[in-house]
């Protein structure tokens, strides 16, 4: 998790540099995590608090960019995406020239 946000961060900041407003779930989902006492990746703190939060989030979207590679998360995101009409880019250039 921590190296897939770390890839998401680097292209945010592209993203960022290119114009756009980036968002990341984890942005907001961490602290919350904190303050409710997350132990743990799929603790019950976890489960309420990061997808949830992602998927509020995505529904407040003009696109989303689906990175390369295996991410349970991005799935989910990807999928709420394409379910409520929102762009999902797979090529972050391609968004970059937007």
């Amino acid at each position: 998790m921590r190296a897939n946000l770390r890839k998401m961060e680097d292209a945010a900041l592209r993203l960022f540099r290119a114009g756009h407003i980036p968002f990341i779930g984890e942005w907001v989902a961490r602290p919350l995590m904190r303050v409710a006492a997350s132990k743990k990746t799929g603790d019950n703190e976890f489960n309420e608090i990061l997808y949830p939060a992602a998927a509020r989030l995505i529904l407040k979207c003009d696109a989303i960019l689906r990175l390369p590679g295996e991410s349970k998360g991005a799935d989910g995101d990807t999928r709420i995406a394409r379910q409520n009409n929102i762009p999902v880019y797979y090529d972050l250039d391609q968004l970059l020239r937007l």
